[in-house]
């Protein structure tokens, strides 16, 4: 079976994307700083009949991040990387005349630092991936959970939304410097999540559940399309379709090149 890494998997997205590929074969570690609410996550995606590695730690932590490793090695190698955990820098969000230093040194080292380390451990098992290699299109995969604060300009996400757009820097370098894996960063859209309360306390306004963005995030794993940035609204749109609009060309193997896909 197939074995994936999701940091950030307690609740919201992280949960609702493990249940899914714990449905769909998936071998699983988890990694969340909650204990109870990781072991939930955990026990839902065994009754779907996953093995499932629930490891409470902070992924800024390299000991854990060891272990996450060493946990999918033994499940029997690792697929699928998907850096999920993600850190505000202040709640709620202020505008940068206000952002706390050590906040935003707080929100690089876990969506930035911490996401490179996990993937700097990784790449031995992503390399040797198998469910790619079976399929012909290379080794392991990387999804890099992005957020639209890191291509666009909004009032108060200014901390946040830099940590994202260095983590999306991240995945086009590694891409190119791995152009046997498959890299990439999505934007999941707007969701129902409890980072997003914490951010913006006082927006009432409805938002989708993290499951209604699930399908994209599947049609990507699914797929493999070319390493590259995707939004999730797009990749479940197109799935019917066979493949995602691009604004950009890749190469025409899709590997070791990068695609934006808006």
């Amino acid at each position: 079976m197939a074995v994936a890494i999701i940091t950030g998997a307690s609740k919201g997205l992280g949960r609702a994307l493990a249940g899914e590929l714990a449905g769909r074969g998936w071998d699983l570690v988890l990694d969340a700083r909650t204990v109870e609410a990781l072991e939930e996550s955990a026990g839902a995606a065994r009754a779907r009949g996953a093995r499932v590695v629930a490891l409470p730690g902070d992924v800024t932590d390299a000991a854990h991040r060891r272990e996450l490793v060493a946990a999918a090695r033994g499940l029997g190698g690792l697929d699928l990387l998907v850096s999920n955990a993600s850190a505000l820098g202040a709640e709620p969000l202020v505008r940068l005349d206000a952002l706390p230093l050590d906040g935003l040194r707080a929100a690089l080292e876990t969506n930035v630092v911490a996401a490179l380390g996990l993937v700097q451990e990784a790449l031995p098992l992503l390399r040797a991936g198998r469910a790619g290699a079976e399929a012909g299109a290379g080794a392991g995969a990387v999804i890099a959970v992005s957020s639209d604060a890191a291509a666009e300009a909004y009032e108060t996400w200014g901390g946040y939304g830099a940590s994202k757009a260095a983590l999306d820097r991240l995945a086009a370098v590694l891409a190119v410097e791995e152009p046997g894996l498959r890299v990439w960063a999505v934007d999941p859209g707007d969701m129902a999540t409890e980072l997003y309360t914490a951010a913006v306390p006082d927006d009432d306004d409805p938002r989708p559940a993290p499951e209604s963005v699930v399908p994209g995030f599947l049609a990507l794993i699914e797929r493999r399309p070319p390493s590259g940035r995707y939004a999730a609204a797009d990749l479940a749109d197109s799935a019917g379709s066979g493949g995602a609009e691009t604004d950009s060309v890749a190469s025409a193997s899709g590997t070791g090149s990068v695609e934006t896909v808006r």
